[in-house]
């Protein structure tokens, strides 16, 4: 399984962090300079219990798309999100799936809007992080445990006029 990761910051870098410490077919979609801070440093992550997790990481920048990926994580800004959605255009596939980790719920509708219902489903995700910049480039420092719940997002209450 293919995955491709847009961002690297807290979320991206714990989450692909995580898949790549598991053997995972991870790849990053970052800026350049994030990209040339990855290819110095590797990607760092540092868990509240004193672990670090430091490994390198494969990173492509937008245009460098290589076909299709199985599944996308999504972890942008919300104000990001239209950039976002051009950059990983060309890692959807007929089976590829999106896993939105952005503030809010907005963003769910654009998602579907522009890749089909069948592609991004909502999710939850509950994690304390702050990349640890620029005291220990590279380094995302996780202070508590992190989990993700699975919860889909039906229709939501939605008014009349569609609101």
């Amino acid at each position: 399984m293919r995955y491709l990761v847009l961002g690297a910051g807290a979320l991206g870098g714990y989450f692909g962090g995580m898949l790549l410490k598991g053997g995972a077919d991870v790849t990053f979609l970052v800026r350049p300079a994030r990209a040339a801070q990855l290819r110095r440093d590797g990607l760092v992550v540092k868990t509240q219990d004193g672990g670090e997790l430091r490994i390198q990481a494969k990173t492509i920048q937008q245009g460098q798309v290589d076909g299709p990926y199985d599944v996308v994580l999504l972890c942008c800004k919300a104000y990001d999100l239209d950039g976002a959605m051009a950059a990983i255009a060309p890692a959807m596939g007929d089976q590829s799936v999106i896993l939105p980790l952005l503030n809010g719920v907005r963003h769910i509708d654009a998602l579907t809007e522009r890749f089909g219902p069948e592609r991004a489903d909502g999710h939850q995700c509950c994690l304390d992080a702050r990349r640890n910049y620029p005291a220990e480039p590279g380094a995302d420092q996780h202070q508590r445990d992190w989990r993700i719940r699975r919860a889909r997002i039906a229709p939501l209450h939605r008014n009349q006029d569609g609101a």
